[in-house]
Protein backbone atom coordinates (compact mmCIF):
# COMPACT_ATOMS: atom_id res chain seq x y z
CA UNK A 1 0.00 0.00 0.00
CA UNK A 2 1.43 3.04 -1.09
CA UNK A 3 2.25 5.60 2.19
CA UNK A 4 1.25 9.51 1.28
CA UNK A 5 3.01 10.68 3.84
CA UNK A 6 6.33 12.72 3.39
CA UNK A 7 8.94 10.79 5.85
CA UNK A 8 9.47 13.46 7.90
CA UNK A 9 9.04 11.13 10.96
CA UNK A 10 10.81 7.39 11.98
CA UNK A 11 7.19 6.18 13.39
CA UNK A 12 7.28 3.30 15.46
CA UNK A 13 5.75 0.23 14.19
CA UNK A 14 2.40 0.65 16.35
CA UNK A 15 -1.10 2.22 15.73
CA UNK A 16 -3.19 3.58 18.82
CA UNK A 17 -6.75 3.59 18.88
CA UNK A 18 -7.82 4.74 21.95
CA UNK A 19 -6.18 6.26 25.15
CA UNK A 20 -7.53 6.47 29.12
CA UNK A 21 -5.50 8.40 31.46
CA UNK A 22 -2.07 7.63 30.96
CA UNK A 23 -2.64 4.77 28.41
CA UNK A 24 -3.08 3.93 25.53
CA UNK A 25 -4.17 0.63 23.34
CA UNK A 26 -3.15 -0.21 20.46
CA UNK A 27 -5.24 -2.15 17.88
CA UNK A 28 -4.67 -5.24 19.04
CA UNK A 29 -5.93 -4.06 22.45
CA UNK A 30 -2.69 -4.13 24.26
CA UNK A 31 -1.89 -1.62 26.83
CA UNK A 32 0.91 0.43 27.15
CA UNK A 33 2.27 3.18 29.60
CA UNK A 34 2.75 6.67 27.64
CA UNK A 35 5.65 7.91 29.97
CA UNK A 36 6.08 10.50 27.41
CA UNK A 37 2.53 11.73 26.68
CA UNK A 38 2.91 13.21 23.24
CA UNK A 39 6.27 14.91 24.03
CA UNK A 40 4.40 16.96 27.06
CA UNK A 41 1.29 17.81 25.34
CA UNK A 42 -1.01 14.96 27.08
CA UNK A 43 -0.52 16.06 30.69
CA UNK A 44 -3.65 15.79 32.13
CA UNK A 45 -4.25 12.27 30.40
CA UNK A 46 -6.15 10.66 27.54
CA UNK A 47 -9.25 11.55 26.93
CA UNK A 48 -9.63 13.89 29.93
CA UNK A 49 -13.99 13.57 30.30
CA UNK A 50 -13.84 17.83 31.24
CA UNK A 51 -11.71 18.52 28.27
CA UNK A 52 -14.09 16.34 26.36
CA UNK A 53 -17.40 18.19 27.42
CA UNK A 54 -15.54 21.32 26.67
CA UNK A 55 -14.99 20.32 23.08
CA UNK A 56 -18.42 18.74 22.18
CA UNK A 57 -19.96 22.05 23.98
CA UNK A 58 -17.76 24.50 22.31
CA UNK A 59 -17.55 22.84 18.38
CA UNK A 60 -21.66 23.47 18.93
CA UNK A 61 -21.70 26.87 19.28
CA UNK A 62 -19.01 28.63 17.50
CA UNK A 63 -15.12 27.34 16.63
CA UNK A 64 -13.56 30.02 14.32
CA UNK A 65 -14.08 34.05 13.39
CA UNK A 66 -11.31 36.14 12.09
CA UNK A 67 -8.81 37.62 15.00
CA UNK A 68 -10.62 40.80 13.07
CA UNK A 69 -13.22 40.25 15.76
CA UNK A 70 -13.61 40.19 19.53
CA UNK A 71 -13.29 36.90 20.94
CA UNK A 72 -13.99 36.05 24.74
CA UNK A 73 -12.40 32.85 25.55
CA UNK A 74 -9.35 34.31 23.97
CA UNK A 75 -9.63 37.38 26.22
CA UNK A 76 -10.31 35.24 29.13
CA UNK A 77 -7.69 33.13 28.91
CA UNK A 78 -5.39 35.99 27.99
CA UNK A 79 -6.01 37.34 31.59
CA UNK A 80 -5.52 34.08 33.26
CA UNK A 81 -1.86 33.44 31.84
CA UNK A 82 -0.61 37.05 32.41
CA UNK A 83 -2.38 36.78 35.93
CA UNK A 84 -0.32 33.16 36.74
CA UNK A 85 2.61 34.41 34.75
CA UNK A 86 3.08 37.85 35.99
CA UNK A 87 3.12 39.51 32.60
CA UNK A 88 1.00 42.01 30.87
CA UNK A 89 -1.14 40.77 26.93
CA UNK A 90 -0.52 37.73 25.27
CA UNK A 91 -0.39 36.80 21.70
CA UNK A 92 -2.04 33.18 20.91
CA UNK A 93 -1.02 31.14 17.66
CA UNK A 94 -1.27 27.32 17.24
CA UNK A 95 2.25 25.68 18.60
CA UNK A 96 5.31 26.28 20.36
CA UNK A 97 7.85 27.37 17.17
CA UNK A 98 4.97 29.79 16.04
CA UNK A 99 4.92 31.26 19.19
CA UNK A 100 8.76 31.30 19.38
CA UNK A 101 9.19 32.92 16.14
CA UNK A 102 6.29 35.64 17.88
CA UNK A 103 8.98 36.23 20.24
CA UNK A 104 11.90 36.36 17.39
CA UNK A 105 9.88 39.37 15.91
CA UNK A 106 9.42 40.74 19.14
CA UNK A 107 12.79 41.08 19.66
CA UNK A 108 13.95 42.01 16.10
CA UNK A 109 11.22 45.14 16.55
CA UNK A 110 12.44 45.51 19.89
CA UNK A 111 16.37 46.91 18.34
CA UNK A 112 15.00 48.20 15.36
CA UNK A 113 12.71 50.71 17.48
CA UNK A 114 16.16 51.90 19.53
CA UNK A 115 17.52 52.08 16.07
CA UNK A 116 19.89 49.33 16.20
CA UNK A 117 19.83 48.06 12.54
CA UNK A 118 20.88 44.65 12.81
CA UNK A 119 19.68 43.45 16.65
CA UNK A 120 20.89 39.97 17.50
CA UNK A 121 20.06 37.59 19.95
CA UNK A 122 22.20 35.50 22.44
CA UNK A 123 21.01 31.60 22.50
CA UNK A 124 22.00 28.58 23.56
CA UNK A 125 24.24 25.99 22.57
CA UNK A 126 21.65 22.26 22.60
CA UNK A 127 19.03 24.18 22.51
CA UNK A 128 15.92 23.79 20.92
CA UNK A 129 13.05 26.14 19.76
CA UNK A 130 11.38 24.48 16.84
CA UNK A 131 11.97 23.43 12.96
CA UNK A 132 10.06 26.81 11.70
CA UNK A 133 12.90 28.61 10.08
CA UNK A 134 14.04 31.20 12.77
CA UNK A 135 13.11 28.73 15.30
CA UNK A 136 15.65 26.40 13.73
CA UNK A 137 18.42 28.97 13.17
CA UNK A 138 18.12 29.62 17.06
CA UNK A 139 18.36 25.92 17.74
CA UNK A 140 21.73 24.94 18.82
CA UNK A 141 21.51 21.49 16.96
CA UNK A 142 24.07 21.14 14.25
CA UNK A 143 22.30 18.46 13.11
CA UNK A 144 18.96 19.96 12.52
CA UNK A 145 20.53 22.44 10.35
CA UNK A 146 21.81 20.37 7.83
CA UNK A 147 20.41 20.80 4.24
CA UNK A 148 18.41 24.18 5.32
CA UNK A 149 21.50 26.84 5.22
CA UNK A 150 21.09 29.61 4.77
CA UNK A 151 19.76 29.61 8.22
CA UNK A 152 18.35 33.29 9.31
CA UNK A 153 21.16 35.52 10.71
CA UNK A 154 21.49 37.60 13.47
CA UNK A 155 22.22 34.66 16.41
CA UNK A 156 25.20 34.38 19.08
CA UNK A 157 25.55 30.88 20.41
CA UNK A 158 27.42 30.82 23.82
CA UNK A 159 27.07 27.19 25.92
CA UNK A 160 24.23 26.65 28.67
CA UNK A 161 24.34 27.66 32.15
CA UNK A 162 27.82 29.54 31.57
CA UNK A 163 27.14 33.07 32.80
CA UNK A 164 30.66 34.13 32.15
CA UNK A 165 30.66 33.12 28.38
CA UNK A 166 27.02 35.33 28.49
CA UNK A 167 28.57 38.36 29.81
CA UNK A 168 31.89 37.98 27.51
CA UNK A 169 29.39 38.13 24.43
CA UNK A 170 27.86 41.11 25.80
CA UNK A 171 31.01 42.73 25.75
CA UNK A 172 32.13 41.19 22.07
CA UNK A 173 28.46 42.34 20.51
CA UNK A 174 26.81 45.86 21.42
CA UNK A 175 24.05 44.79 19.32
CA UNK A 176 22.35 41.97 21.11
CA UNK A 177 18.93 42.65 21.92
CA UNK A 178 17.76 39.47 23.88
CA UNK A 179 18.12 36.38 25.21
CA UNK A 180 16.55 33.33 24.29
CA UNK A 181 16.76 30.09 26.54
CA UNK A 182 15.04 26.90 27.56
CA UNK A 183 14.72 27.21 31.50
CA UNK A 184 15.93 23.18 31.35
CA UNK A 185 16.99 21.80 27.89
CA UNK A 186 14.25 19.33 26.84
CA UNK A 187 15.33 18.18 23.36
CA UNK A 188 18.93 18.50 24.82
CA UNK A 189 18.59 16.02 27.51
CA UNK A 190 16.66 16.93 30.47
CA UNK A 191 19.28 19.52 31.09
CA UNK A 192 18.99 21.51 34.11
CA UNK A 193 21.34 24.44 34.97
CA UNK A 194 22.64 25.58 38.05
CA UNK A 195 20.23 27.13 40.70
CA UNK A 196 20.62 31.30 40.41
CA UNK A 197 21.54 30.98 36.62
CA UNK A 198 18.51 32.34 35.60
CA UNK A 199 18.42 34.71 38.34
CA UNK A 200 21.34 36.41 37.04
CA UNK A 201 20.28 36.24 33.37
CA UNK A 202 17.68 38.86 34.70
CA UNK A 203 19.55 40.95 36.63
CA UNK A 204 22.16 41.18 33.41
CA UNK A 205 19.56 41.51 31.02
CA UNK A 206 17.71 43.88 33.24
CA UNK A 207 21.30 46.20 34.04
CA UNK A 208 21.30 45.92 29.98
CA UNK A 209 18.30 47.15 29.10
CA UNK A 210 17.86 43.56 26.98
CA UNK A 211 14.90 41.30 26.98
CA UNK A 212 15.09 38.24 28.92
CA UNK A 213 12.90 35.29 26.82
CA UNK A 214 11.80 32.07 28.30
CA UNK A 215 10.99 29.03 25.78
CA UNK A 216 8.54 27.28 28.46
CA UNK A 217 6.92 25.18 25.61
CA UNK A 218 7.92 21.60 26.83
CA UNK A 219 8.87 22.98 30.86
CA UNK A 220 5.87 24.74 31.42
CA UNK A 221 2.15 24.20 33.07
CA UNK A 222 3.11 22.50 36.34
CA UNK A 223 5.97 19.93 34.25
CA UNK A 224 8.15 20.96 36.64
CA UNK A 225 6.13 21.29 39.93
CA UNK A 226 5.50 25.37 39.53
CA UNK A 227 2.94 26.68 36.69
CA UNK A 228 6.34 27.93 34.95
CA UNK A 229 9.91 26.41 35.45
CA UNK A 230 11.86 30.31 35.48
CA UNK A 231 9.24 30.78 38.75
CA UNK A 232 11.63 28.28 40.93
CA UNK A 233 14.08 31.38 40.61
CA UNK A 234 11.84 34.03 41.36
CA UNK A 235 11.84 36.09 38.31
CA UNK A 236 10.02 37.78 36.10
CA UNK A 237 10.80 37.55 32.23
CA UNK A 238 10.12 40.43 29.24
CA UNK A 239 9.00 37.47 27.07
CA UNK A 240 7.49 33.88 27.77
CA UNK A 241 6.48 30.94 25.17
CA UNK A 242 4.16 28.43 25.87
CA UNK A 243 2.01 25.44 24.04
CA UNK A 244 1.87 21.53 24.18
CA UNK A 245 0.13 21.50 27.59
CA UNK A 246 -2.09 24.24 27.17
CA UNK A 247 -4.48 22.12 24.95
CA UNK A 248 -3.73 19.14 26.46
CA UNK A 249 -3.88 17.91 22.67
CA UNK A 250 -5.28 20.51 21.36
CA UNK A 251 -3.01 23.00 19.08
CA UNK A 252 -2.91 26.26 20.98
CA UNK A 253 0.54 28.20 21.39
CA UNK A 254 0.89 31.57 23.02
CA UNK A 255 3.24 34.38 23.02
CA UNK A 256 3.25 36.64 26.45
CA UNK A 257 4.92 39.78 27.03
CA UNK A 258 5.66 41.85 30.16
CA UNK A 259 5.28 45.88 30.41
CA UNK A 260 8.87 46.31 28.49
CA UNK A 261 7.52 44.29 25.50
CA UNK A 262 3.89 44.08 25.73
CA UNK A 263 3.63 47.39 23.13
CA UNK A 264 6.01 46.17 21.16
CA UNK A 265 4.07 44.19 18.33
CA UNK A 266 1.26 46.76 16.83
CA UNK A 267 -1.61 45.78 14.10
CA UNK A 268 -0.08 44.56 11.19
CA UNK A 269 3.07 43.81 12.46
CA UNK A 270 2.12 39.81 13.32
CA UNK A 271 -0.85 37.82 13.54
CA UNK A 272 -2.49 34.05 13.29
CA UNK A 273 -5.57 32.81 10.88
CA UNK A 274 -6.06 30.22 13.57
CA UNK A 275 -4.07 31.48 16.54
CA UNK A 276 -6.79 32.23 19.60
CA UNK A 277 -10.04 30.44 18.22
CA UNK A 278 -13.09 29.63 20.80
CA UNK A 279 -12.30 26.07 20.30
CA UNK A 280 -8.61 26.00 21.69
CA UNK A 281 -9.20 28.78 23.62
CA UNK A 282 -12.23 27.46 25.85
CA UNK A 283 -10.08 23.89 26.27
CA UNK A 284 -7.28 26.33 27.66
CA UNK A 285 -9.06 27.58 29.95
CA UNK A 286 -10.61 24.22 31.20
CA UNK A 287 -6.83 23.05 31.54
CA UNK A 288 -5.91 25.84 33.54
CA UNK A 289 -8.88 25.02 35.62
CA UNK A 290 -8.05 21.51 35.98
CA UNK A 291 -4.38 22.08 37.08
CA UNK A 292 -5.90 24.49 39.65
CA UNK A 293 -8.57 22.31 41.38
CA UNK A 294 -7.01 19.13 40.92
CA UNK A 295 -2.95 20.98 42.61
CA UNK A 296 -1.55 19.43 39.21
CA UNK A 297 1.97 21.14 40.04
CA UNK A 298 1.27 19.72 44.14
CA UNK A 299 1.49 15.96 42.45
CA UNK A 300 3.83 16.87 39.97
CA UNK A 301 6.34 17.82 42.55
CA UNK A 302 5.50 14.84 44.66
CA UNK A 303 5.45 12.26 42.05
CA UNK A 304 9.04 13.91 40.78
CA UNK A 305 10.56 13.41 43.78
CA UNK A 306 9.43 9.98 43.89
CA UNK A 307 11.34 9.65 40.84
CA UNK A 308 14.14 10.84 41.46
CA UNK A 309 14.09 8.93 44.65
CA UNK A 310 13.51 5.46 43.41
CA UNK A 311 15.28 5.46 40.43
CA UNK A 312 18.94 6.59 42.12
CA UNK A 313 18.16 3.89 44.71
CA UNK A 314 17.10 1.19 42.18
CA UNK A 315 18.69 2.34 38.88
CA UNK A 316 22.21 4.18 40.01
CA UNK A 317 24.43 1.07 40.61
CA UNK A 318 23.99 0.12 36.35
CA UNK A 319 27.10 0.14 35.02
CA UNK A 320 25.28 1.54 31.87
CA UNK A 321 24.30 4.42 33.10
CA UNK A 322 25.79 8.12 33.56
CA UNK A 323 22.99 10.31 34.94
CA UNK A 324 19.43 10.90 36.04
CA UNK A 325 18.61 14.13 36.19
CA UNK A 326 14.82 15.01 37.16
CA UNK A 327 13.04 18.17 37.85
CA UNK A 328 9.47 17.67 38.54
CA UNK A 329 8.24 15.04 35.95
CA UNK A 330 11.00 16.56 33.80
CA UNK A 331 13.33 13.13 33.77
CA UNK A 332 16.76 11.79 32.05
CA UNK A 333 18.11 9.25 31.96
CA UNK A 334 21.99 9.32 30.27
CA UNK A 335 23.38 6.54 29.44
CA UNK A 336 27.06 5.60 28.43
CA UNK A 337 26.59 4.51 25.28
CA UNK A 338 24.25 5.01 22.18
CA UNK A 339 20.79 3.23 23.37
CA UNK A 340 18.38 4.26 20.46
CA UNK A 341 17.24 0.74 19.79
CA UNK A 342 15.96 0.43 23.41
CA UNK A 343 12.66 2.70 22.57
CA UNK A 344 11.33 -0.58 20.40
CA UNK A 345 12.31 -2.59 23.46
CA UNK A 346 10.45 -0.42 25.94
CA UNK A 347 7.79 -0.14 23.38
CA UNK A 348 7.55 -3.77 23.55
CA UNK A 349 7.23 -4.07 27.26
CA UNK A 350 4.42 -1.90 27.18
CA UNK A 351 6.19 1.74 28.19
CA UNK A 352 6.09 4.08 25.54
CA UNK A 353 9.52 6.94 26.47
CA UNK A 354 11.71 8.84 24.24
CA UNK A 355 15.52 8.75 23.38
CA UNK A 356 17.26 12.05 22.13
CA UNK A 357 21.06 12.95 21.73
CA UNK A 358 21.14 8.81 21.38
CA UNK A 359 21.96 8.03 24.87
CA UNK A 360 19.27 10.02 26.78
CA UNK A 361 16.08 8.40 27.78
CA UNK A 362 13.98 11.19 28.15
CA UNK A 363 10.53 10.72 30.28
CA UNK A 364 7.88 13.73 30.46
CA UNK A 365 4.88 11.15 31.70
CA UNK A 366 1.36 12.63 32.66
CA UNK A 367 1.38 15.27 35.58
CA UNK A 368 -2.24 12.70 36.89
CA UNK A 369 0.96 9.52 37.18
CA UNK A 370 0.17 8.15 40.77
CA UNK A 371 2.57 6.08 43.24
CA UNK A 372 1.70 2.58 41.70
CA UNK A 373 2.27 4.26 38.26
CA UNK A 374 5.48 6.07 38.88
CA UNK A 375 6.68 2.54 40.43
CA UNK A 376 4.86 0.35 37.51
CA UNK A 377 7.29 2.37 34.97
CA UNK A 378 10.56 2.43 37.23
CA UNK A 379 9.98 -1.72 37.42
CA UNK A 380 9.95 -1.52 33.24
CA UNK A 381 13.09 0.62 33.38
CA UNK A 382 14.83 -1.59 35.66
CA UNK A 383 14.38 -4.82 33.77
CA UNK A 384 15.62 -3.74 30.19
CA UNK A 385 18.83 -1.22 31.78
CA UNK A 386 21.40 -3.28 32.02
Amino acid sequence: MKDYLMKTYNRKPVSFKKGEGIYLYDEKDKKYIDALCGLAVTSLGHSNKEITEVLKSQSTSLIHTSNAFHIKPQQELAKRLCQLSGMSTAFFCNSGAEAVEASIKIARKFGNDRNINSPKILVMENSFHGRTMAALSATGSSKSHVGFTPLVDGFVRVPFNDIESVKKALEEHDDIVAILLEPIQGEGGIIIPDHGYLYELREITREGNILLMIDEVQSGFCRTGKWFAHQHENIIPDVITIAKALGNGVPIGACLASTSASDILIPGSHGSTFGGNFLSCSVGLKVLDIMRDQQICANAREMGNLFSKELKSKLSTKKSIIDIRCKGLMIGIELKNDCTKLGNTFLENGLIINITKGNIIRMLPPLIINKNQVHDIIEILDKIIE
